[in-house]
């Protein structure tokens, strides 16, 4: 077991997933309750990190960190350090491929709460804030769980963009699928299959969670 790869890949799913998470919840309530014409493009462009091959996506992300871009530059400047080939890049690289995971479900969840429930809040005296917190996040909370899960679980398994923005450095960029990949080139079928194992048990359990979680709160 590669225990060092396991360790970036967990705290790379955990920040991703905590790090979306206001995101989400922002931009998911705004595009559910959205009748604006630019809802669809903005829908489009949420959703456009799953059709877009992770390669073709990685050497974009690549691309715009690199020192010669104006962001890998300006981040360059800031902090002294390079994006690329660091755990800061594979982070926000895999930001930028989970905004569909963390956005849509909330998204759903928000569109599910009929209008007449929020009026009657405001008739009650709640404020926007009040009602946001009071009635409508209890009630989209199993959207939320799922957020959070499928983002974990997507994040642990992401390889194709993480390898092209951070490479495979022991301790920093090397996940736990880029060890499988590494232990397959070398044969080493016993370590890959272990990994995978490990691998498949974090997803079953994180996705068995959230049936559980909004299955208890559905009934």
């Amino acid at each position: 077991m590669d225990w060092a790869a396991l360790s970036v890949s967990l705290r790379l799913a955990v920040l991703t997933s905590l790090m979306l998470l206001p995101f989400g919840l922002w931009l998911g309530r705004r595009l559910a309750l959205s009748r604006s014409r630019l809802r669809a493009p903005c829908e489009a462009l949420v959703a456009l990190p799953l059709v877009m091959p992770p390669t073709v996506l990685g050497f974009y992300l690549m691309m715009a960190f690199s020192g010669e871009a104006p962001f890998g530059s300006l981040w360059a400047s800031v902090t002294g350090t390079s994006l690329n080939f660091s755990f800061s890049g594979i982070l926000l690289a895999s930001l930028v491929v989970n905004v569909p995971f963390a956005v849509q479900p909330i998204q759903r969840a928000f569109e599910g709460i009929p209008a007449h429930l929020r009026e009657a809040a405001w008739c009650s005296g709640l404020s926007a804030w009040q009602t946001l917190w009071r009635i409508e996040l209890p009630l989209a909370l199993p959207g939320v769980v799922s957020a959070l899960a499928l983002t974990f679980a997507h994040t642990l398994g992401e390889f194709g963009v993480i390898l092209m923005v951070g490479g495979a450095i022991d301790g920093e960029t090397r996940t736990l699928a880029i060890s499988i990949y590494d232990h397959v080139q070398a044969f080493d079928e016993s370590a890959a299959g272990v990994m995978s194992a490990m691998l498949l048990v974090l997803s079953f359990v994180t996705i068995g969670l959230v049936y559980g979680l909004t299955g208890r709160r559905r009934g």
